[in-house]
């Protein structure tokens, strides 16, 4: 592994310790059940050997990936608050100009060769996981309808129901004319939106919770 790599991964995992530690004792942004969304087309179906927290930085590649970074922490809880350790969170996306790293995808947007796409988390023994990526953009899926920025994430583990769900980035205009989105009830498009705040010196921050009912 490249050392930039390596340094990269030592660099995120002492910074989000602090902010791991603040996810653990903060109060879960919503109650209730995250609310289920389809997998859409695109979830990957080519293994890749980097699969890590960091969507910015491809294993090999010497440039980082295009678009502005985020970072999003969040936990895995049941029903009753209590944490969800050992949960496998799959997460991808669009790069940074609309266009999925997948066979499938029509959109003629450039790939970004930098840009990782696709992670494959564990969360801890408190439930909680975190990845840094960039905002991903928009993309036509029909005339009069383009889907606004979106992350997507799987979640299993053993004695929960497994869920698939988007989480979007609050304030976006194209959310309120997305028909996804628009399935949603006031309350659940609260759970699955998620406001970004940035300090000095560290990109965008958003927390995101993802309830699991019990099987």
């Amino acid at each position: 592994m490249p050392i930039e790599k390596r340094l990269s991964r030592r660099r995120l995992i002492q910074c989000g310790l602090g902010a791991m530690a603040a996810v653990a004792s903060a109060p879960l942004m919503a109650t209730g059940l995250t609310p289920a969304q389809t997998e859409g087309p695109f979830f990957p179906k080519k293994d890749q050997a980097d699969k890590d927290l960091d969507l910015t930085r491809v294993e090999g590649q010497s440039e980082s990936a295009l678009g502005e970074v985020v970072e999003i922490s969040g936990r895995v809880v049941d029903e009753s608050g209590l944490p969800v350790p050992g949960a496998r969170v799959d997460v991808w996306q669009a790069n940074h100009a609309g266009r999925y790293d997948h066979e499938a995808d029509p959109n003629p947007a450039p790939l970004d060769p930098n840009f990782q796409g696709w992670a494959r988390l564990v969360t801890d023994a408190q439930g909680r996981y975190r990845v840094r990526t960039i905002k991903p953009g928009h993309y036509p899926v029909r005339e009069g309808w383009s889907r606004p920025p979106h992350i997507h994430f799987k979640v299993a583990q053993r004695g929960y129901r497994e869920i698939t769900t988007q989480m979007y980035f609050a304030g976006e205009a194209l959310n309120d004319v997305d028909l996804l989105w628009n399935e949603l009830s006031p309350e659940h498009r609260a759970r699955v939106t998620v406001a970004f705040a940035a300090s000095a010196g560290s990109a965008p921050a958003g927390a995101f919770d993802i309830v699991l009912k019990k099987v």
